[in-house]
């Protein structure tokens, strides 16, 4: 059924772009993320202006172009594939320009197609393909190519081989940053092509390796002097794990640990209250005298929304070190930071395997070398070394020592360690070391150097196609879970979207609800769990620090909740005592080889909740097919 309504015009402020080289390539208007002017809500300049208009034709285009005047109401009734697609592209022809995103999905991640499943809970930046992946593990396994498709039939196994081990480094942080310690080639090898891919200078900057996100911030935390800097200053509208170990960290050394807050309903930084926490009252500041730490990263990870670079700046002109959160930034997003133009104090990024189930991941931590004399001597643990996998092998196989080694390679997912199964290292024992060898030759460019397929892909797709990719996807995503509409009732919407909605200037994540027909929140998840059901993997989080005017005091009432230990279980803080109110939400997180048919999927997905019977229905489907019933909180 389809439900005719009068569209709404809604009036789009101008945006400002935190990527000058996309603005000036793709829409033509140039605008830099690092203003002149001092005031995050100071008037744009005229190229600025140009570049907002741009900005706002784009989110007129999509507002008129896809479902004017219609709400669904029944799941039924929603277009094909096929018809939404001719629409789709009919609206943005450049998407047809991102053709050789659809080729490297075929040739390198062809097991998407094979298992039919949608990942949309994408973290970290994978390094390898999962193509280069099954020739590691199986050499006399052809890969698939456009002449040589893969018959599901003969999907290679899965051994769970990673490509490297990882290994703990004795020693404290400020030591490793300015001697390092031994490496193998395999290790330098890693690190020069991660600190190419992200444009950061080796003459700047030192990194190293850490067990994972939260291992990078609770370093920092351990070293950072807050005895005598004695501020932490964070910018996250929803909860994290990483945040939540360095303020522990931090608290315990005698920081205050403060927060931005943002602004309902669109969760924008509440300005004011940012400044405020920043900007120095004093008139004279004591020279090299640090105030603490600010720690901002890029946008959300959850809603998408991305923030003012000016932050930075306000930040360090009042004396603060500044750290730079780059997990949730997309794979080419680093290339428009501007590093030439604003060196933060510290930088964290995430890589590890993105679509499958290997190997071992890692996250990377930089520190500016002007500001490592300034860290304290800790004893925290978290910083590893990356060992060649031949070793690993060996170890594996001939080390009366293999248990432990194996335990130090499992694979890092969300943030966590999952350690290698036994079954897992007697698979390796039958593996003749002459095989490994071949491995070794097939993998590496040369002699020590890991090939890392996966930057070597995103680098050849370049910043322009992978942002249009995603500004075209994600924003007919938002438009059409809009347009999804209870029947029977006075407009009662089935889906709110938290943060910005259609925008150009937007990161590929979106946090929502979905709300059954009386406007009662269906638990995220539930929703998590039933969209597994349908080969749809989701995620779910916690939103807070929101701030509600005095004229949003009764939504308040109707929107805030307290953290519940189901939402806890998603940072690994299960049990823990909470007083903290917001919103758990579900979370949809784009990577750069999404496709229209997945967010499809996931709109058809979301589609079924209209029928008010169908969460009955699907758990009587789980009981039917001896699984576990499904429980809603």
């Amino acid at each position: 059924m389809k439900k005719n309504k009068p569209m709404k015009e809604e009036a789009t402020k101008t945006m400002q772009s935190p990527c000058l080289e996309e603005a000036s390539q793709v829409c033509c208007c140039p605008s830099s993320p690092f203003l002149s002017s001092h005031h995050p809500l100071a008037k744009p300049s005229k190229p600025a202006s140009s570049s907002a208009a741009c900005r706002r034709d784009f989110a007129s285009k999509t507002a008129s172009s896809f479902f004017p005047n219609i709400q669904f109401t029944n799941h039924e009734s929603l277009p094909s594939m096929h018809e939404s697609f001719a629409e789709f592209i009919q609206a943005y022809p450049q998407y047809s320009e991102t053709c050789r995103v659809d080729q490297i999905r075929a040739q390198e991640y062809y097991h998407l197609s094979l298992s039919n499943h949608t990942c949309l809970d994408y973290q970290g930046t994978g390094l390898f393909s999962y193509s280069q992946l099954q020739k590691h593990e199986s050499p006399a396994y052809q890969i698939a190519s456009s002449s040589f498709p893969v018959p599901p039939q003969l999907s290679p196994p899965v051994l769970d081989v990673p490509f490297f081990g990882v290994t703990y480094k004795a020693g404290n942080l400020k030591t490793q940053l300015l001697h390092g310690g031994p490496a193998s080639e395999l290790e330098s090898s890693i690190r020069k092509r991660i600190m190419s891919f992200l444009n950061v200078s080796e003459s700047d900057y030192s990194m190293v390796f850490t067990a994972n996100k939260t291992s990078a911030f609770k370093l920092v935390a351990e070293s950072y002097p807050f005895r005598s800097n004695g501020k932490l200053v964070s910018v996250y509208d929803y909860e994290s794990e990483a945040i939540e170990a360095m303020t522990t960290s931090s608290e315990k050394k005698g920081a205050r640990v403060m927060s931005a807050e943002f602004s309902w309903p669109r969760l924008k930084i509440r300005s004011s209250k940012l400044r405020n926490l920043l900007v120095s009252k004093e008139k004279k500041k004591k020279k090299n005298k640090r105030r603490g730490l600010f720690v901002f990263p890029l946008h959300s990870r959850m809603t998408g929304a991305r923030y003012p670079y000016l932050w930075m700046n306000i930040a360090e002109e009042n004396g603060w070190h500044v750290l730079i959160d780059a997990c949730a930034s997309g794979p080419k997003d680093m290339h428009s930071f501007g590093l030439s133009l604003f060196r933060p104090d510290f930088l964290i990024c995430s890589f590890y395997k993105v679509f499958g189930e290997n190997p071992s991941g890692f996250a990377c931590l930089f520190v500016k070398k002007s500001t490592i004399s300034a860290l304290e001597t800790s004893t925290t643990s978290g910083v590893v070394g990356l060992i060649p996998a031949e070793k690993l092998f060996q170890a594996v196989t001939e080390s009366p020592q293999a248990e432990s080694i194996a335990s130090q390679s499992g694979r890092m997912e969300k943030g966590k360690t999952t350690i290698m199964h036994a079954e897992v290292a007697e698979k390796l024992k039958g593996l003749e070391m002459k095989g490994i060898e071949i491995i070794q030759e097939d993998s590496l460019k040369q002699k020590g150097k890991m090939e890392c397929r996966g930057l070597d892909q995103v680098d050849s797709l370049g910043l322009v196609t992978i942002s249009s990719r995603a500004r075209c996807i994600i924003n007919w995503l938002v438009r059409a879970l809009l347009k999804l509409q209870h029947p029977n009732t006075k407009g009662t919407p089935l889906v709110r979207i938290y943060g910005p909605k259609v925008k150009f200037d937007r990161g590929p994540a979106i946090a929502f609800n979905v709300f059954d027909w009386k406007g009662e929140k269906i638990e995220p998840v539930l929703v998590q769990k039933l969209a597994d059901r349908s080969n749809i993997s989701l995620s779910y989080g916690f939103l807070h620090h929101i701030w509600f005017a005095d004229k949003y005091q009764e939504e308040k009432e109707k929107v805030m909740e307290r953290r519940n230990n189901e939402t806890d279980g998603v940072n690994g803080n299960k049990g823990k005592e909470k007083n903290d109110m917001g919103i758990a939400v579900v979370t949809a997180a784009l990577g750069f080889l999404a496709n229209f048919q997945d967010i499809y999927k996931l709109w058809a997905f979301i589609a079924q909740f209209l029928d008010a019977d169908f969460v009955d229905k699907e758990r009587w489907r789980y009981t039917c097919l001896n699984q576990k019933t499904i429980e809603v909180v």
